[in-house]
């Protein structure tokens, strides 16, 4: 029970734990060069560990109060945090969402440490470390298999969107959601548009991807 109270062993290992929960959690979003890396996610760890300390201690010495209500704030407050992770691409692609979800669950981790529920806290940065790092390759591979596939295509200077369009049809593929680039960013007056393409059945990305290129008048393709 001594751990589980505001002494100078628990609060040492309380923060100990979450530095180490936190920057275990943010090496993998690091090492990919993400908006937030691994000193973030232990700033956030231990900062709600911090706060329920703190709130634990309150509690403790007037007796007084919700012990939950800091709890509370840091729940509901970590999502502006995790919101300026979240960009939008040039080709309106939403980046960040997982890194969004780490320190939202990385904070969850710090409030567990902070009132001593090291059980539940141990147990629950495991897990987000799985999902995280070793179910990340299970992932792509779902993704890089399925029906659908957006795709970025720059067309060469003198071919019509419609003649692309005949040519994915000829590839028994299903195109729709095009959405024509109205900024200068292909080169040689090339007309860039996105588009979302359909096979019928479940097929590597990359097969359908060099079909494609195989299309008269792509100037260049690629998956978003």
């Amino acid at each position: 029970m001594e751990l589980r109270e505001i002494t100078y062993l628990s609060i040492a290992l309380r923060l100990v734990v979450a530095v180490l929960c936190g920057g275990a959690l943010g090496l993998e979003r690091g090492l990919k060069n993400r908006p937030a890396g691994m000193r973030t996610y232990m700033l956030v760890c231990v900062g709600a560990c911090l706060i329920m300390l703190t709130n634990q201690y309150l509690f403790q010495v007037t007796q007084a109060g919700d012990p939950m209500r800091l709890g509370a704030q840091v729940v509901s407050g970590i999502g502006f945090l995790g919101a300026g992770t979240i960009i939008v691409t040039r080709h309106n692609q939403i980046k960040g969402l997982t890194t969004a979800a780490g320190l939202w669950s990385s904070a969850g981790v710090g409030l567990a440490l902070g009132v001593g529920f090291y059980e539940a806290a141990l147990t629950a940065g495991l897990a987000i470390f799985v999902v995280m790092t070793l179910l990340q390759r299970w992932d792509d591979n779902l993704h890089s298999k399925t029906r659908a596939v957006e795709i970025y295509v720059e067309l060469e200077q003198g071919t019509t969107v419609g003649y692309f369009i005949r040519g994915v049809r000829q590839l028994e593929l299903e195109i729709s959601n095009i959405q024509m680039e109205q900024d200068a960013a292909a080169e040689n007056n090339a007309r860039g548009m996105i588009a979302t393409l359909k096979a019928p059945k479940r097929t590597s990305h990359t097969v359908l991807m060099d079909k494609v290129r195989q299309i008269q008048g792509v100037r260049y393709l690629e998956e978003l």
